[in-house]
C-alpha cells in the first residue's frame, strides 16, 4: 500500500508543477521533453546498479517500452489539442475516466474479482472523477468536430496503463523495475527531441532556462509516479483493477485539495459531491 500512496503523491505533485508552468510562463512542450530525460536520469543514476545499456534491447520488455514511449508523446499532444479546443476539464475527465480500460482488462484478462461492492465502487469512482473535474456549472460542452480528440485521449491514456500492467506482469523482473521505467522515459525523450529538431528547422524553437528548470521540476516526480505504480502493481495483496481505480480517483481527490490549499481554487457544489463520492468509492474498492 505504501507504493500506491507514494505513486498518488508523486502524480499529485505533477499537477502542482503543471499549474506553476502557467504562472512562470514555461513552455509546456519543451518542459515535457526535458522532463523525460530527467526522469530517465533519476532512475538510471538513483536506482540502477551495474546496468549495461547495451543489454537493454535484449530485455523481454524493451519493445513494450518503445510503444509506451511513443504513446506518451502522442497522448500528450492530443491532450494539448483537446485543451485548446475544448478546455482543461475535458482533458481531465478523459484522462482519469480512462481507468475503465485497464480495470476491464484486469477483470477480463487476469480474471480479477467482480464482487458487487467492487463494481459499485468502480462505477462510483467514475462518477466522482467526472463531478470533481468539472469546474463550470453547465458541465462539459464539446463541439462535434472536436469530439475525436478527447476520445483519443481516453483510449491512449487507458492503453498506457493497460500496457504497463501487461508488460510488468509478464516480462519485468523485480530488479528491472527502475530500468524498465527509465527506458520508457528515454524513448519518449528521444522522440521528443525529434519534435524539437523539427521546430528548430522551422524556426519555432526557443529554449530558455525556465523551460529546462520546469523539466527538472516535472521529471523527478514523474519518474516516481511510474516507478511506484509499477511497484504497487507487483503487490499480490491488491488486484490491478483495484490499484488503478484507487490510484486515479485518489489523484483527482488529492489534486483538488492541493488546488484549494495552494492556488485558492473555488469549487462548486458538484465538485464537493465528487470529492465525497471519491472517498466513498476508494473505501468500497479497497475493502472489496
Amino acid at each position: 500500500m505504501i507504493y500506491l500512496l507514494l505513486s498518488i503523491l508523486s502524480s499529485s505533485i505533477i499537477f502542482v508543477v503543471f499549474k506553476l508552468f502557467k504562472r512562470f510562463e514555461v513552455n509546456t512542450l519543451q518542459a515535457i521533453i526535458f522532463n523525460y530525460f530527467i526522469a530517465c536520469s533519476v532512475g538510471y543514476f538513483g536506482f540502477i546498479e551495474d546496468a549495461n545499456i547495451s543489454e537493454i534491447p535484449s530485455k523481454p520488455w524493451f519493445y513494450g517500452t518503445l510503444i509506451l514511449g511513443l504513446l506518451f508523446i502522442i497522448v500528450f499532444n492530443l491532450a494539448a489539442i483537446t485543451t485548446q479546443r475544448s478546455g482543461l476539464s475535458v482533458v481531465s475527465v478523459a484522462t482519469k475516466m480512462s481507468v475503465a480500460i485497464p480495470v476491464l482488462f484486469g477483470i477480463l484478462y487476469f480474471n480479477e474479482s467482480t464482487g458487487i461492492l467492487k463494481v459499485l465502487g468502480i462505477i462510483l469512482a467514475l462518477i466522482a472523477v467526472y463531478l470533481s473535474s468539472i469546474k463550470a456549472k453547465t458541465g462539459i460542452a464539446i463541439k462535434k468536430k472536436n469530439l475525436i480528440y478527447p476520445i483519443l485521449v481516453f483510449i491512449g491514456s487507458g492503453l498506457i496503463d493497460t500496457l504497463i500492467k501487461f508488460i510488468e506482469s509478464g516480462y519485468v523482473n523485480k530488479t528491472d523495475v527502475a530500468l524498465f521505467s527509465s527506458t520508457i522515459f528515454s524513448v519518449a525523450g528521444t522522440i521528443g527531441i525529434l519534435v524539437l529538431i523539427f521546430q528548430g528547422i522551422n524556426g519555432k524553437l526557443r529554449i530558455t532556462g525556465r523551460n529546462i528548470l520546469g523539466g527538472i521540476a516535472l521529471g523527478i516526480p514523474n519518474f516516481f509516479s511510474i516507478y511506484f505504480l509499477v511497484m504497487a502493481l507487483r503487490n499480490k495483496g491488491f488486484e490491478s483493477s483495484t490499484i488503478f481505480t484507487i490510484n486515479n480517483v485518489a489523484i483527482v481527490l488529492v489534486s483538488t485539495i492541493l488546488g484549494i490549499i495552494l492556488f485558492k481554487e473555488k469549487l462548486i457544489t458538484k465538485n464537493w459531491i465528487g470529492i465525497i463520492l471519491a472517498i466513498i468509492s476508494i473505501l468500497m474498492v479497497a475493502n472489496s
